[in-house]
């Protein structure tokens, strides 16, 4: 089955906790919440998380003490300042302790889940290039060339793609699919899975005679180079 990345989201506005949890779950990721600075560095003790994306102003603890903390213990794990407070002093300090970016409330959904993909482009490098047509994808990097231009695809597009690069020419049902793709308790159906094919399809292959993502009548789906 293929991961995606798990994000320890660290926010105490239950708002704005709602709405960047719904929407970094719609793109596919994995999310824990802590709207406490104990509680998410607890989790840090207990989980792996492949990026943290952290509030300065919690009511317990500082956000910067907490990425002295973290960094104090040796935990490396990526971290993505979100805060209102946007004078240079306290991102130059943000950064020193060892935070990775940092982003100024308000700020657009666009531009936060840009710098995410970012962050984890960097966090997974880029260790080997699968091809299939005019496409390269670099999986470690979650990055995809087609004709030699950028591809973008949702989180959840790449861990479709991704599973059927590396089961070449194995038929699998859309039921099958779901269970591997999608999370539990999802509101994914069959219909699904057809639509983000389609969506491979459009991107990466020719819709109309797929060369590549293929329709098995009355089975599901294979793929092949």
């Amino acid at each position: 089955m293929n991961t995606p990345a798990e994000i320890l989201l660290v926010e105490d506005d239950p708002a704005l906790l709602a709405g960047m949890l719904l929407n970094l779950q719609t793109e596919g990721y994995l999310i824990t919440a802590a709207p406490r600075g104990k509680l998410a560095l607890t989790q840090c003790e207990t989980r792996k998380f492949d990026l943290i994306i952290l509030d300065l102003m919690l009511p317990d603890i500082d956000g910067i003490d907490i990425i002295r903390t973290l960094r104090g213990r040796g935990d490396s794990t990526p971290i993505l300042i979100l805060s209102a407070r946007g004078d240079v002093d306290v991102k130059v300090q943000g950064l020193q302790a060892g935070a990775d970016d940092y982003m100024t409330k308000p700020f657009e959904l666009l531009e936060l889940l840009a710098r995410v993909t970012a962050i984890l482009r960097r966090r997974f490098g880029n260790t080997r290039v699968v091809t299939f047509g005019d496409v390269e994808v670099f999986p470690e990097e979650r990055k995809i060339l087609r004709a030699g231009k950028v591809v973008h695809l949702t989180p959840r597009e790449f861990d479709l793609l991704n599973w059927f690069i590396q089961n070449p020419r194995q038929i699998s049902s859309r039921e099958f699919l779901l269970s591997e793709i999608w999370q539990a308790g999802t509101d994914a159906t069959e219909r699904t899975v057809d639509n983000f094919v389609m969506t491979l399809r459009k991107k990466l292959d020719n819709p109309r005679k797929p060369r590549h993502f293929i329709t098995v009548r009355g089975f599901g789906y294979r793929f092949q180079q």
